[in-house]
């Protein structure tokens, strides 16, 4: 086939997949990172074998069980797309917070959270502007980073200047992945500015806060260009004042928010349903391994096997199906369900053994494994 034949190629820079409504009502985090010394990555795998389905911008809103208390959060998620196969998000610890602190505190692989669908129109998907510029402070980097990992990760030649303003050199999020895909894709060019300097930390870059004479110096073209911007409500109210004093024409600009006032009526409406549907009741069982000193959360619908291998953790087994025995274990404490394939005789149940592969709790378990 000719070159000439071939079907015009999708301009779309993401935004590909949606994440179908109704399902993946369970996050089950696969890993914790350490991003900066108060901002951590949580990376989550679906409760089903699916892929997530979404478009760079969009946030989730959590369901937290703290101390007795239910809180809900909208956070934005910070990997891309075309990593379908999990999702991240990333977290800045508030002092006082009691939802970022317990993040932070005590959340680990393999505990699980509910989620509404992906939801939220801050995103560049669709549009085929040949120059973006990104304006970021604190951890409102997040929704960029998802807009720019997935230009990276599609090889796209989009013209993106990424500033991002931090508070010390140590609190620049993401630093050194946005240098390495700089140096991979030279359409992605970012910048720094701090305000002050940290300990350990020499500093030669840009400081103080994002100014247009600074704006005019890194990006000399900048009112041509489709602008997002996303950071704390100071933050974003002093960009937006100075984009407009500068003569930009604002429907060029973009702005995110997470203060709940700030959404449509519309928005607001859907973030409500979707928090109400959370509020559906999705048993989970803790399932704590002995050996491995590990523990996995689990939902009363799927395996102790499959719980453990979206938690990251790998057991002994074979057939998946009850009939080999590979994953054969000692129940130490807990009841399960089982509907195995021979795989197991009745004299061994009655000793408190369970195939894990076919195995689902009806209570918290403590596993020999």
């Amino acid at each position: 086939m000719e070159i000439s034949e071939l079907p015009a190629p999708n301009p779309v820079p993401t935004g590909y997949y949606r994440w179908e409504p109704d399902e993946d009502d369970v996050l089950i985090c696969r890993a914790v990172r350490e991003e900066t010394p108060d901002v951590k990555s949580f990376v989550f795998a679906p409760r089903f074998k699916r892929q997530f389905e979404f478009v760079s911008g969009q946030f989730l809103t959590l369901e937290f069980e703290i101390e007795g208390e239910t809180y809900h959060r909208c956070y934005t998620i910070s990997s891309p797309p075309s990593r379908p196969d999990t999702v991240s998000i990333t977290v800045k610890r508030v002092p006082g917070g009691p939802v970022s602190n317990w993040l932070h505190d005590y959340f680990q692989p393999g505990m699980m959270l509910k989620s509404t669908v992906p939801m939220g129109v801050f995103s560049w998907a669709g549009m085929q502007a040949p120059k973006y510029l990104f304006l970021s402070g604190g951890s409102g980097i997040t929704p960029l980073m998802s807009m720019t990992r997935s230009a990276y990760d599609l090889a796209l030649i989009t013209d993106i200047c990424f500033v991002h303003a931090a508070r010390t050199p140590s609190d620049i999020i993401f630093h050194d992945e946005l240098q390495f895909m700089a140096r991979r894709n030279r359409s992605i060019k970012p910048y720094f500015t701090v305000e002050d300097n940290a300990s350990g930390h020499g500093w030669s870059g840009y400081r103080g806060r994002m100014t247009q004479s600074m704006l005019e110096v890194i990006c000399p073209d900048f009112l041509e260009r489709e602008i997002f911007v996303c950071g704390p409500r100071p933050f974003m109210g002093a960009v937006k004042e100075m984009l407009e004093k500068a003569g930009l024409d604002m429907e060029q600009y973009h702005q995110e928010s997470f203060d709940f006032d700030d959404f449509t009526e519309e928005t607001q409406e859907t973030i409500t349903e979707a928090t109400g549907d959370l509020d559906s009741d999705v048993k989970r069982y803790k399932i704590e391994f002995k050996k491995t000193d590990r523990v996995v959360y689990c939902p009363e619908d799927i395996t102790v096997l499959e719980a453990a291998r979206r938690a990251g953790m790998r057991l002994p087994f074979s057939c998946a199906k009850g009939l080999c025995g590979t994953c054969k274990t000692q129940i130490i404490s807990g009841d399960v369900v089982m509907e195995h394939g021979g795989g197991i005789r009745q004299r061994e149940i009655d000793a408190g053994k369970a195939l894990l592969c076919c195995a689902k709790p009806t209570s918290d378990l403590v596993v020999d494994r």
